[in-house]
């Protein structure tokens, strides 16, 4: 059996032998007839980066058969804002390698991901999926390579307060129960998202512990297994909607976002990433990191400030972004650092297996044990308001960017820092509000839209609703403003 299927939860893949890009439409219908499936459910990601959906009843073999391949038409102006309403009507097709049994749903039923089509049959421009794959063929044909992405999903979890095993502020991470509290909630979210197709590398309780207003808020942490951005992007949206699910299933309330107590730990979405070549990661050799990793550091540093316009969608993200704290603010990047933007954590390099054996003994030298090249560089300003699509999107231009410039390589030397980079005089800044990050894209949009990844229409929906909340120097006006500065993470509690 391929060791891709073997011990997979995925329950797609173990009723059909099969992974999912190998999925047809005449596999579904099977599994549909064999498991007793009532309903049909698809979902697509509107303008607002959340998963939507649609229920279908299953009437007979020939409707869903129909379902399954016509797809169904959408109003598009109430799922996008740029989308005019007399000529709205879309389509949405499923995609067949994306179908999971939805855990949550009364009746036996099956989800499917869908992409959006214009009334002529062609792809929607501006669709979130589609801006993914149109980055990543860019990407591929012009540099041969293959972005894979990875992302960190960090959450709190509120609920009244433990008097037994109280949390200690700031002082989450790693803990375990009783100590830290709700990893049954993660922990049931890792399965579940699991067997709805997810690759979940593993799951810790993070920092973030803060006692407010006799609630306890508990911060969470779910880091993905890299796969190809265009996949990458479906799990995170997915993944978002599970655990929103079982919290409320719990009872509880869950939050993404950036902040929620100024001066407490906020919620990131670090994305990794890493780049093949012909299925080899290229990130990493037997001298370090490669070139090509450095090139795409710079990608990243020279398009950091537009990239937020994708990463950091509202206000409060720039309560999270300030300066001597693990948020980065300086445009920089380091190894193992924490407080540089783009920092490149261990990668296995040079340890081969000598770490088994001492920890193992009895492990014998020639147990060919394959140490695999993870590197990875991680971007560490984002947060859980971002948009997945059109970050990941957005990060594989700025990755071509960097392998196609000129003095990547200089850049990238220059821009190394090994020290705290907050104390580093001469770099420059993130934005510092959504308005400067309007500012960064309106900058570099001709970079988003060379070669039509990004429509020309969506860049400037995007600094429209990024100027809209009219914040230029938000943090020195809610200085001592308690209240309004409350009613700000309030608004904005349950974004992405």
């Amino acid at each position: 059996m391929n060791n891709q299927i073997a011990l997979n939860p995925n329950r797609l893949i173990k009723a059909l032998g099969k992974l999912p890009a190998e999925f047809t439409r005449a596999d579904i219908i099977r599994f549909v007839e064999q498991n007793d499936i009532r309903m049909l459910n698809f979902r697509y990601v509107a303008g607002d980066g959340r998963l939507k959906k649609l229920n279908f009843v299953i009437n007979s073999k020939a409707h869903l058969d129909r379902v399954l391949a016509m797809g169904e038409r959408v109003d598009g102006s109430s799922l996008f804002p740029f989308v005019a309403a007399d000529s709205s009507d879309l389509y949405v097709v499923p995609r067949f390698r994306s179908a999971f049994v939805n855990p949550f749903a009364d009746l036996p039923t099956l989800d499917l991901i869908c992409s959006f089509y214009d009334n002529r049959g062609e792809p929607l421009e501006s669709a979130p999926e589609y801006i993914v794959r149109k980055a990543q063929s860019a990407l591929t044909e012009r540099t041969g390579l293959v972005m894979e992405a990875l992302g960190e999903l960090e959450y709190y979890l509120f609920s009244e307060i433990d008097t037994i095993y109280p949390i200690v502020e700031q002082k989450g991470y790693h803990e375990s129960h009783p100590f830290s509290k709700w990893g049954l909630v993660r922990r049931e979210v890792m399965q579940l998202v699991s067997e709805m197709g997810g690759t979940i590398k593993y799951g810790h309780a993070e920092v973030g512990n803060i006692i407010s207003d006799d609630l306890e808020m508990v911060q969470h942490e779910i880091e993905f297994l890299p796969a190809p951005i265009e996949d990458a992007a479906d799990q995170l949206v997915t993944a978002k909607w599970a655990i929103r699910e079982v919290a409320y299933r719990h009872g509880l309330e869950v939050s993404f976002a950036p902040k929620i107590i100024v001066g407490q730990a906020g919620s990131g979405m670090h994305v990794h990433t890493r780049f093949t070549k012909d299925g080899v990661n290229v990130m990493a050799d037997d001298g370090g990191l490669t070139d090509t990793a450095k090139k795409v550091i710079a990608g990243y540093l020279l398009c950091s400030k537009s990239l937020t316009a994708f990463g950091n969608t509202v206000p409060t993200s720039f309560l999270r972004l300030v300066p001597h704290q693990e948020a980065p603010t300086s445009i920089c990047w380091g190894d193992r650092n924490r407080s540089v933007l783009v920092r490149v954590p261990l990668g296995w390099q040079g340890v081969g297996d000598r770490m088994l054996r001492h920890a193992n003994p009895l492990e014998p030298a020639d147990s060919n044990v394959r140490i695999e090249n993870n590197q990875t560089v991680e971007l560490r300003s984002p947060d859980g308001s971002a948009n997945v699509y059109m970050l990941l999107a957005g990060m594989a231009v700025a990755a071509r960017h960097g392998l196609e410039h000129p003095d990547a390589l200089g850049i990238a030397e220059r821009l190394y820092v090994k020290a705290d980079a907050s104390k580093v005089e001469g770099l420059e800044q993130l934005p510092a509000s959504c308005s400067e990050s309007a500012d960064g894209l309106e900058a570099d949009r001709a970079r988003y839209e060379d070669g039509g990844v990004f429509p020309a229409g969506l860049i400037d929906a995007i600094i429209g609703r990024l100027k809209s909340y009219d914040d230029l120097n938000l943090s020195e006006r809610l200085v001592g403003d308690s209240e309004s500065l409350k009613a700000l993470v309030s608004e904005h509690l349950h974004c992405g």
